[in-house]
């Protein structure tokens, strides 16, 4: 896969028909074949986004359990997000941690029984408003417990996205030299415990308040490989321009 990707996290956003409209305006406006893009729809949705996404495009969801099967009801497995047609998944993401409370070690088994089920986690990560000061320690933190018992040769099947808390849906992007910073530290603590050539190969996203008026100065950024898109995927228009840029 190309090593951008642009993702469109929909979030609990849309109905089926809007969704199927949705999907077929992005086909018919996105053109670039240099760039992974991802549609990760809420799960009600995938049926019906599987049923239409064209082959160039990836089915994403925007989450799941680390069982394999259980009694653990209002939850989807890796197999089940397989069986309807997904390649991706978001483990990790800031709403998931902060809302619902998962700890970097259920994030951790997450990664790990999606690459058990030849997904493709993407782990995200970032800092809150109250540890914008500690950023670096907070990423090692998450970085390096997420990834934890993931072989060098599964982190070729490895996204990461850098998200930070106090920007995702607020309006408030970082300034480019601040999410390139953020994306070398990530690059850093990988190179720490694999090798530069795995540091180097990764993709790294950003992710919070990404929008088609401020995407080509962050792309423009050494250490920044696509994008995870909440609000600005909704919209057609918007999100093909950030593919374009990117």
């Amino acid at each position: 896969m190309p090593k951008t990707i642009v993702a469109g996290n929909w979030k609990m956003n849309l109905t089926s028909r809007d969704a199927l409209t949705l999907v077929k305006i992005l086909d018919n406006t996105i053109e670039s074949k240099k760039v992974t893009i991802v549609l990760i729809p809420s799960f009600t949705l995938l049926p019906a986004v599987a049923s239409v996404i064209p082959s160039r495009f990836s089915l994403g969801a925007q989450n799941m359990h680390f069982s394999a099967k259980g009694a653990f009801t209002g939850e989807v497995n890796a197999s089940q997000l397989q069986d309807v047609g997904c390649s991706y998944v978001i483990v990790g993401h800031s709403e998931r941690r902060h809302v619902f409370g998962e700890s970097d070690g259920m994030v951790n088994k997450k990664v790990l029984a999606a690459l058990a089920a030849d997904l493709i986690p993407i782990l995200c990560v970032g800092e809150t408003a109250e540890e914008k000061d500690t950023v670096d320690a907070v990423l090692k933190r998450q970085v390096e417990t997420g990834l934890a018992s993931v072989t060098k040769s599964q982190m070729k099947k490895v996204v990461i996205a850098y998200e930070p808390v106090w920007a995702i849906g607020t309006g408030n992007t970082a300034t480019p030299a601040e999410a390139d910073s953020a994306h070398g530290v990530i690059r850093k603590i990988v190179s720490s415990v694999y090798d530069v050539k795995t540091a180097e190969s990764v993709s790294i996203l950003y992710g919070g308040s990404v929008k088609a008026d401020n995407c080509k100065e962050l792309f423009k950024q050494k250490n920044i490989d696509g994008a995870l898109i909440g609000g600005a995927s909704l919209d057609a228009e918007e999100f093909s321009s950030i593919v374009a840029d990117a």
